[in-house]
């Protein structure tokens, strides 16, 4: 089998995911380049013993990024950095030519996003992409599919969700997320708002304008030295937003929430037409629901889609998928793509991370001005 040889940059959380997946790699029945980890950086050089202890062909380990860059043996990268660093890191990592899948938002800023746009440009023969796991569920594909073949009719709204109950207790100490001046102004939309965009945008539904609300609902939080440490990011955000498709304009709503009680990881889209109507969410995932329809009368119907992803595997269609089938499926397709197949569905590309921090930019001038914004301009 075919290996690209890959290097982490961030031995958190989302690292440790990306390299559980390259070890399940036989669970996929396709032929797709394998992942192979050759390489980990990270500041803490405690966070990469799990990597050493369970990934042997693992041959460099340093806390200089450009270190691992400087490494021939390194094809690609997988960065999983705080906002602050996105742009020097995601512009250094292109420029010494590896393939790179990082986190979002692609940069701080829309001034630091552009600068990784400018890598982009510049180094065509690199494949960048964002990462954006959640539409690889096999009942949101199905919704996709709805969508393409123009199952809905004219649409009279859509609604693409991430929401979190995460910092509900107001007494968890801070962390980077809540600090401006790493997480960057955008707050909740900057970390979870390309989950919410990436079926939208990638389906044709361009934000035309925003209106804005934000809520920065718990000010301070204990700073983890017996302190109180102010916060500055927004908690929650709610974007509505007119786009259009062959049959008209309706209005979008992108909600991006910290503080959404009841919600552990909830990330959903529902789709309402005059033909259909249909909703996935993460809450019941093997479930796509949707309408059925008689006269006056409409019913929401509920389909067990089962085991059916994009990229076959191992398991049958009887049994569940959950989160790390769907990172497995979101990495399936960045290799296939590396290796010049159809992705399929494709990750967040670097020009859908512009449009992102577009409309992010703009929702903060509608809040600030209390007016709609338009993106068009």
């Amino acid at each position: 089998m075919k290996k690209i040889r890959f290097g982490i940059i961030g031995c958190g959380l989302m690292g440790r995911e990306f390299a559980s997946a390259s070890a399940r790699w036989c669970h996929l029945l396709e032929d797709l380049p394998q992942p192979e980890l050759v390489a980990v950086c990270d500041k803490n050089p405690a966070s990469a013993k799990w990597f050493t202890d369970h990934f042997p062909s693992i041959g460099l380990v340093t806390d200089d990024y450009h270190e691992l860059l400087r490494d021939p043996q390194v094809q690609a990268v997988y960065c999983a950095l705080p906002h602050n660093l996105h742009a020097q890191v995601y512009c250094d990592i292109i420029r010494a030519g590896k393939h790179l899948l990082g986190e979002k938002p692609f940069g701080i800023d829309k001034a630091a996003n552009d600068r990784i746009m400018q890598a982009v440009r510049e180094h065509p023969e690199v494949l960048v992409r964002c990462a954006s796991e959640f539409p690889y569920y096999p009942a949101c594909q199905q919704l996709i599919r709805w969508i393409r073949e123009g199952r809905f009719g004219k649409i009279i709204e859509v609604r693409s969700c991430f929401k979190h109950s995460s910092d509900m207790d107001p007494n968890k100490p801070i962390n980077w997320k809540r600090m401006i001046e790493i997480n960057g102004e955008y707050g909740c939309m900057g970390d979870l708002g390309i989950h919410t965009q990436h079926v939208p945008f990638r389906v044709g539904w361009k934000p035309k304008n925003v209106y804005a609300k934000l809520s920065n609902l718990i000010t301070e939080r204990p700073d983890g030295k017996g302190g109180m440490a102010e916060c500055r990011t927004w908690d929650n955000a709610v974007m509505i937003c007119d786009t259009e498709d062959e049959n008209g304009t309706f209005p979008i709503y992108f909600e991006t929430k910290r503080m959404s009680p009841g919600s552990t990881n909830e990330w959903s889209l529902e789709v309402l037409g005059l033909k259909n109507s249909a909703r996935f969410s993460t809450n019941d995932p093997g479930a796509f629901c949707y309408t059925q329809s008689w006269d006056k009368e409409q019913a929401w119907c509920r389909l067990n889609v089962g085991y059916k992803p994009l990229f076959a595997t191992i398991t049958g269609g009887i049994f569940e998928f959950g989160f790390t089938d769907a990172i497995l499926q979101m990495w399936a397709a960045f290799l296939a793509e590396l290796d010049g197949q159809d992705p399929r569905f494709g990750c967040f590309t670097p020009e859908e991370t512009a449009l992102s921090h577009k409309l992010h930019t703009a929702a903060l001038e509608s809040f600030r001005t209390g007016r709609v914004v338009s993106l068009e301009e």
